[in-house]
């Protein structure tokens, strides 16, 4: 069934907290997203080598995306990291399905459907629970972490838009790219980049191979397959995989609340299944009718 496939990719991404916890304790991490995006991109397109020759999309959109979906994104991601509990800026990553219904509003003019407003509010307000927010809050943090969502929201909308026949080689360059676009920041923001040790090889390459490879593969497939807004819904899944790891994995524990916030996002899910499959997939006008302030 594709959205059980399609699902996979945001519990892979969920991954990500435990693999750095049991494997990357005092590691830059920004060096380890340059790690993750450069090595990931070489096997996308080794798997395609004809797509060596020339970039699936024109460097306009090929860059666009770039920037929005690894470069800048990760950037912003990792400074809302530096100025905030991971509690809070999972909570706020989670705004994904909400500003994906806002942008395609505004870029299309299509109104969100009622039904899906509403299972985006309730998933969003289970993820609230699940990770216990701090009230004490950095504004700089939020507006980063607000940012980043709201690139990988545009640049989801993008994949779903662009035509493009094979989806590995368009998220081979981007992930080839946009770690080699992040080679400069890391180096002035971390320093020299140290090298992982042998005991970190194992936590490398999950994150290489299953957390960014097969995932951001199945992730934008599921794009094109199931769409986007049904994508950013399934992103939900990753805060619980994401707790859940850290319970059976990193020794944390689950309370009252989190238990009911799990509940409210498996209910989300459930009454999500329940949508009839013509409101399921929104369709959205295609980009080169919108102008180029959407880019």
């Amino acid at each position: 069934m594709p959205i059980l496939l399609a699902i996979m990719a945001p519990m892979l991404w969920g991954s990500t907290y435990a693999a750095a916890a049991l494997f990357f304790k005092g590691y830059p991490p920004i060096w380890l997203a340059v790690w993750r995006a450069l090595p990931a991109g070489l096997i996308l397109l080794l798997l395609r080598p004809s797509s060596l020759r020339r970039l699936p999309l024109p460097w306009p959109r090929m860059l666009a995306l770039t920037l929005s979906g690894v470069t800048v994104f990760f950037a912003l991601l990792f400074l809302a990291a530096y100025r905030l509990p991971g509690a809070v800026a999972g909570t706020l990553g989670a705004t994904l399905p909400l500003q994906m219904l806002l942008l395609r509003w505004l870029q299309t003019g299509q109104r969100p459907a009622p039904v899906w407003l509403g299972l985006a509010v309730l998933g969003l307000l289970g993820v609230m629970l699940l990770l216990n927010p701090s009230s004490h809050l950095d504004l700089l943090g939020v507006a980063a972490a607000l940012a980043a969502t709201l690139l990988f929201a545009q640049s989801t909308l993008w994949m779903e838009r662009w035509p493009v026949q094979d989806v590995l080689p368009l998220v081979g360059w981007q992930l080839l790219l946009g770690g080699v676009l992040l080679l400069p920041v890391a180096w002035l923001w971390a320093g020299p980049m140290p090298l992982p040790t042998l005991q970190q090889a194992p936590g490398l390459l999950w994150l290489v191979v299953g957390n960014t490879v097969l995932a951001n593969a199945i992730w934008f497939w599921g794009v094109r397959r199931l769409s986007g807004q049904m994508m950013g819904m399934l992103s939900l899944s990753n805060p619980v995989v994401a707790v859940s790891l850290g319970i059976l994995l990193v020794g944390e524990h689950l309370n009252g609340w989190q238990m009911a916030g799990i509940s409210l996002i498996l209910l989300s899910f459930i009454l999500m299944k329940l949508v009839p499959a013509g409101a399921a997939r929104q369709q959205s006008k295609p980009l080169d009718t919108l102008t180029l302030k959407s880019c």
